[in-house]
């Protein structure tokens, strides 16, 4: 069984793409909206959620953990990743990865102001690709656009709108450095030069899901969904039947920490 975490909605994007990949484990997914937006917290608050949360997980005895949030991982190369009985994939880490053989050159990531904070994007990226410039801004908005489930009207469009005016004119790409952004991504891409490429980190991530599932010679799964909350349940289930189309998985909520 697997184990996903974010701040609130925006690990759904790296569960749908668990899923399109083929992968059938049950998963455990854990959205800490108590706390959502992690992008105005001071890094020692995310390392504690980061902690609690990984706690969480292991108290469902989860085989491994595909992290869901950008701003933990960032947290967590700073301050080290807490002691697990059980492998942690890192997002930020697989998507810098990622740009091993990238053709492009100039990238901006977009991303909480926290993970903007940390560097850790630009890192990861020149690690694979030490030729490419990597712009990152960010976009404390967006997070909260989404939770409020403003996502598909103007006010999601306006919020984009003010963040596509701060990416430089020459990128050829931009990476969606929150896992909240793709849910925007019909704003991005009526408001961006179609040659730029959007990256959603998803993908790669899902790949190394695949991988690591193989490597722990995990058995196959019946691809069950259980999602918890620490905020609102109610609200959260409708979340997660309109961004997942999952209803057969159970919402239930969780007593804050």
């Amino acid at each position: 069984m697997l184990g996903l975490y974010d701040s609130g909605l925006g690990g759904l994007t790296v569960l749908a793409a668990l899923r399109t990949a083929g992968i059938d484990q049950d998963i455990v997914y854990f959205a800490d909206q108590a706390h959502v937006p992690y992008g105005d917290k001071s890094d020692g608050e995310l390392h504690g959620f980061l902690t609690e949360n990984l706690a969480l997980l292991a108290g469902q005895r989860v085989d491994a953990v595909v992290t869901a949030c950008n701003t933990s991982c960032a947290v967590a190369q700073h301050y080290g990743w807490p002691a697990t009985p059980f492998p942690v994939l890192d997002l930020i880490l697989t998507a810098g990865g990622s740009f091993a053989e990238t053709r492009h050159r100039r990238i901006a990531v977009i991303a909480t102001a926290a993970t903007v904070r940390s560097g850790a994007y630009t890192r990861a990226i020149r690690a694979a690709a030490p030729y490419a410039h990597v712009h990152e801004i960010a976009a404390p908005r967006l997070v909260p656009v989404v939770e409020d489930g403003e996502a598909d009207t103007s006010t999601g469009r306006d919020a984009v709108a003010e963040v596509v005016a701060q990416i430089p004119s020459d990128v050829d790409a931009i990476v969606y450095g929150c896992t909240h952004y793709p849910l925007l991504d019909r704003w991005f891409a009526a408001a961006l030069d179609p040659r730029i490429e959007r990256i959603d980190p998803a993908a790669a991530q899902a790949a190394a899901a695949r991988a690591l599932v193989a490597e722990l010679g995990l058995p196959p799964g019946t691809s069950t969904t259980t999602y918890y909350t620490n905020g609102d349940a109610h609200s959260f289930e409708r979340a997660v039947r309109r961004w997942t189309g999952d209803t057969t998985g159970r919402v239930a909520a969780l007593v804050a920490r």
